[in-house]
């Protein structure tokens, strides 16, 4: 089986951290995420924005990931963000539910 792989580019500024996300979420993946957003995290950022244009696989473990980050992130009074979420990655939060958990911005960032 091959290695599931995902990179995460940081890009910090004033009001908020963004992690361009490549790769896959999943049961191998989504501890390193988890520990990225937790080291953004300590220093509370008022905004931090997971973009994944370059996600290429999300699987249940990938899900609640992302639900968990989002809790706290909310707990580190910190707003957290999904952009680029793909058409796949839409229908699979609509059917589970997990949509109106998560905070979604499609429209373009601002450069």
């Amino acid at each position: 089986m091959e290695r599931a792989e995902l990179t995460i580019a940081v890009q910090r500024s004033a009001d908020e951290v963004v992690l361009s996300l490549a790769g896959e979420i999943d049961m191998l993946t989504a501890s390193r995420l988890s520990a990225v957003v937790n080291e953004v995290l300590s220093d509370a950022p008022p905004r931090l924005v997971l973009d994944l244009a370059g996600v290429t696989f999300c699987d249940s473990q990938g899900l609640g990931t992302l639900v968990v980050l989002s809790r706290k992130a909310s707990h580190a009074q910190t707003l957290l963000v999904l952009t680029n979420v793909g058409d796949f990655l839409l229908r699979v939060l609509d059917i589970t539910g997990l949509r109106s958990a998560l905070m979604i911005r499609n429209e373009p960032a601002n450069s």
